[in-house]
């Protein structure tokens, strides 16, 4: 075999049509070989001798795309110093673009004996573990172009790749639970008659299936638990895992843009999966443990701000290199249009302060690349001080935690919550405003993948995890849930009645509010997952979308609710089509200038039609509020720089336990007509809503909401 020099950059394989070239970095190595891995189980290794500032790399003309691979890394084990090499590790590189196999946690992949934890352990971990796969980058995009939909015509939609397409009637079996699934019409149909611009996919970085769960018959489902990067999950693709997933996703992607969606990769940058100090030898940790984690005090242990074992090491060059490249990598290479960051608050931890001027974000705002795509914060950790909500940069955008718990308590019935959802209606200036960002900042939600569904939000006031294994002591105990009169499933028409209200209720807020919206797959059908609030383990029918019966039994409390799901599709539209909804600034409480109009571009009402004071919004029992959005003063101007006018809207919010007559406000239009109404299965057609006028009075219904149309 011939091997000739090769480069230090790029990292990782890279084939260019005729060979291909291996580049890896470890300060801590003494040697590294390139093992090239053949199907009859054998190896042909390759030393590494050229070296550029800690970069060993070859070039081996004729190794082609498929071809499988790892490293093995001599030096210095000495757990007591942090360091973790064995040469008998066979590891995945940590730029590899495609993954090939499985593990199947024999003894081999760990450094230490089972029961032995200070012995060496000198198994070769080959047979037992996954291998590194060169990929061939080139790929017919044809004419795909991203869509680039501004955030304030965003609406997000987070979803699972085989739980959102495991069960979809139309999909044939074998391609259900991939990628090529998401390319398919039937699911690109559902979510462009949703009005759904930007596909949120739950990890689809690889990831591996945790020993503790492979044990107990169950697996590591949501995906948070990278070991590779750059590659896509290699259980997701239908073709094959030689490289076929990167096609494959690349496929998806296209067909995804064709559609106008935006594809969005929820990313854990924040730790990997090879855990705590008792976790498998799979990649990092045997190449350089010191210089890709966070070590205690103690060396042989990790400081850790996941909750998952381990932290990685945000201030070293090198760690902050990796996160780089892969971010450009699934930009430029494979097309994403953003990302959503788990754990970010990690992400800032250069010591241990979370530091919104750390290292990272300084890389993310100056990259020309990554600047440019959406970049979405889940802006907590479990560390001291990780609750950063609303403290991210300016070019960042939050999931808003305090949006979800305030809309939910606000809609079950907890005190004292009307000033604050004003305040999450609005836009969450609060949180916003005082640094430049604009509502768009606030990703709003209602729920995730984390909890409760929306179904499950209003049938169970306590979690069920019992098929998790843990005594149902995992997952939140404080969901902030209300089962409306019944635990779980139920035959009371009553209660399903306000269960199916408060469900429109919730979507309808969400639609309603400033920033922008992120439903979870399948809350506009009503997915239940009965009653469990932390599915991660739940790879199964517990956790997959079962998709809506063609012909429900409108008396059953279960899934597939048409109702619901068209109630969904028509306050999407609602949103889509009024820009009043989807303000770009934030609101002035006041006349806007230059608009020509004397009322307040956002105006406070009592139910009893008159204007809120001070001693209003701090009524503990207060539950319902009317809402003046006036479309004729929309302050931020229009692409060219015309003038934005919308007709104007009136929200009533009924969140008490007992009907309430409404007072129409008198100077703020003459005539209106009721365009949404909670209390009502069905939206009315456009134009046949029933008219009122200033100083009528409407009776809301416990629990509901409805929405007043002025035209401009």
């Amino acid at each position: 075999m011939q091997v000739w020099p090769g480069q230090a950059y790029p990292l990782g394989a890279t084939y260019d049509g005729a060979g291909t070239n291996f580049a890896v970095f470890s300060e801590a190595a003494s040697r590294i070989e390139l093992c090239l891995l053949h199907d009859d189980g054998s190896e042909t290794a390759v030393e590494l001798r050229e070296s550029d500032a800690s970069v060993r790399h070859a070039y081996l003309p004729g190794v082609m795309p498929g071809q499988r691979y790892g490293f093995r890394v001599h030096g210095p084990y000495e757990p007591a110093h942090g360091h973790r090499c064995n040469s008998a590790k066979l590891l995945l590189d940590p730029y590899a673009k495609a993954v090939s196999g499985r593990i199947d946690w024999n003894e081999a992949v760990y450094g230490y004996h089972f029961g032995r934890p200070g012995d060496r352990n000198d198994l070769d971990s080959a047979p037992h573990t996954m291998a590194s796969v060169v990929v061939n980058p080139y790929f017919d995009w044809g004419d795909d172009r991203p869509p680039r939909t501004d955030y304030h015509r965003t609406v997000l939609y987070e979803a699972h790749v085989k739980g959102l397409t495991m069960l979809h009637p139309a999909l044939p079996d074998e391609l259900r639970g991939s990628y090529a699934a998401l390319a398919h019409p039937a699911v690109i149909e559902h979510l462009t008659e949703l009005g759904v611009t930007a596909l949120e996919l739950m990890p689809v970085h690889q990831f591996v299936q945790d020993h503790r769960l492979a044990d107990a018959g169950l697996a590591n489902y949501w995906g948070y638990n990278t070991i590779g990067f750059f590659a896509p999950h290699n259980a997701y693709a239908s073709w094959g895992d030689r490289g076929q997933q990167v096609l494959e996703f690349k496929s998806a992607v296209r067909a995804l843009h064709a559609a106008g969606i935006e594809v969005i990769l929820d990313v854990v940058y924040n730790h990997t999966a090879e855990g705590n100090h008792l976790g498998p030898t799979l990649s990092f940790r045997g190449l350089d443990n010191a210089s890709y984690y966070r070590l205690a005090e103690d060396p042989r242990h990790y400081t850790d701000t996941t909750g998952t074992g381990n932290s990685l090491l945000m201030r070293s060059p090198h760690v902050l290199q990796l996160i780089m490249d892969s971010l450009r990598y699934w930009v430029t290479e494979m097309r994403v249009d953003g990302f959503r960051f788990d754990l970010a608050a990690t992400l800032a931890r250069q010591f241990h302060e979370v530091d919104r001027l750390s290292s990272f974000f300084d890389l993310v705002q100056q990259d020309p690349v990554v600047s440019q795509v959406k970049l979405i914060a889940e802006p907590w950790d479990v560390g001291e001080g990780g609750y950063q909500v609303g403290n991210f940069p300016p070019l960042w955008t939050e999931w808003n935690g305090m949006y979800r718990d305030t809309v939910r308590d606000l809609w079950r019935g907890e005190p004292r919550t009307l000033a604050e959802f004003a305040s999450r209606l609005t836009g969450s200036s609060d949180l916003y405003q005082s640094d430049g960002r604009r509502p768009i900042a606030s990703v709003n939600f209602v729920t995730c993948h984390d909890g409760f569904t929306l179904h499950d939000l209003v049938a169970y006031d306590q979690k069920h995890n019992e098929a998790n294994g843990e005594g149902n002591r995992d997952g939140e105990s404080h969901n902030r849930s209300w089962n409306c009169g019944a635990e779980g499933p139920t035959d009371d028409p009553g209660v399903l009645a306000l269960r199916a209200r408060q469900q429109r209720n919730f979507i309808a807020t969400l639609m309603l509010s400033q920033g922008v919206p992120m439903l979870a797959h399948g809350d506009e059908f009503g997915r239940t997952q009965g009653g469990n609030n932390n599915a991660y383990c739940q790879d199964s029918e517990v956790s997959w979308v079962h998709w809506p019966d063609p012909d429900p039994d409108p008396d059953e409390d279960g899934e597939g609710d048409a109702d619901l799901l068209e109630f969904t599709r028509s306050m999407v539209r609602l949103r889509r089509d009024h820009p009043v909804f989807r303000r770009r600034r934030f609101f002035q409480g006041s006349p806007v200038e230059g608009t020509h109009d004397e009322l307040s571009d956002i105006a406070w009402f009592t139910h009893e039609g008159e204007s809120m004071k001070q001693r209003d919004w701090q009524v503990a029992s207060a539950r319902s509020l009317t809402v003046f959005l006036n479309g004729r003063a929309i302050s931020e101007p229009g692409p060219r720089g015309e003038r934005i006018t919308d007709d104007s809207f009136l929200l009533m919010f009924n969140a008490s336990d007992e009907p309430l007559d409404f007072t129409v406000p008198v100077n703020h239009g003459r005539q209106w007509r009721i365009v949404v109404d909670t209390a009502r299965t069905e939206m009315p057609e456009p134009g046949s809503g029933r008219r009122v006028k200033a100083g009528d009075r409407l009776t809301l219904v416990d629990r509901s909401l409805t929405v007043l149309q002025r035209p401009a």
